[in-house]
């Protein structure tokens, strides 16, 4: 039977303490001679199953894989510009409609808006899968302590526009780029 750190799965004729329970990233092999331990140290980077074995069976079963991470691409500073634009013209578009909520102070939420998704996509956007809510909450929280007018609208606003077509713009952007 094989007990390891990651998972544990008893034999039904194995009963074991917590005090035997391992705390690392140890496999250790019990036998139907309960006098026989054996214990190896497995590399950190070895991801173990165990499975139950026969009650009679003298085998155990190990399942290993090496772990894989997905790395995402690091942010485009051209991507970033071009999208900035993009969503300051649409952010002025969609706000322009409720143009007594903002009076005077239109275009200044959106450069606040503008300025904080910028510094967004230069430093954390990295393709699809990595569009954050902080930079949208950001502004809200930027608008507020500005006592600018509107800080939930512009802020919703942002996000939904984010959510519709930053991934899609990057795939769009990163297709262009391979031809």
């Amino acid at each position: 039977m094989v007990l390891c750190t990651s998972s544990l799965i008893a034999h039904p004729s194995v009963t074991l303490s917590p005090a035997k329970i391992p705390t690392s990233n140890t496999l250790i092999l019990l036998t139907p001679c309960r006098n026989l331990r054996l214990q190896w140290s497995l590399p950190a980077s070895l991801t173990t199953s165990l499975r139950p074995i026969p009650r009679n069976a003298f085998a155990f079963t190990l399942r290993s894989s090496l772990t894989q991470k997905y790395v995402y691409p690091d942010p485009i500073p051209e991507f970033a510009e071009s999208e900035t634009e993009k969503f300051r013209a649409e952010l002025l578009k969609k706000l322009s409609e409720d143009k007594d909520q903002f009076g005077d102070e239109l275009d200044a939420v959106i450069d606040v808006c503008a300025q904080i998704f910028k510094e967004f996509l230069h430093k954390e956007y990295g393709g699809p899968g990595t569009l954050l809510v902080e930079p949208f909450t950001d502004m809200l929280v930027a608008l507020k302590q500005k006592k600018l007018p509107g800080a939930p609208l512009a802020a919703r606003t942002s996000l939904l526009w984010a959510q519709n077509y930053v991934d899609e713009d990057w795939q769009v952007w990163n297709s262009k780029q391979l031809k």
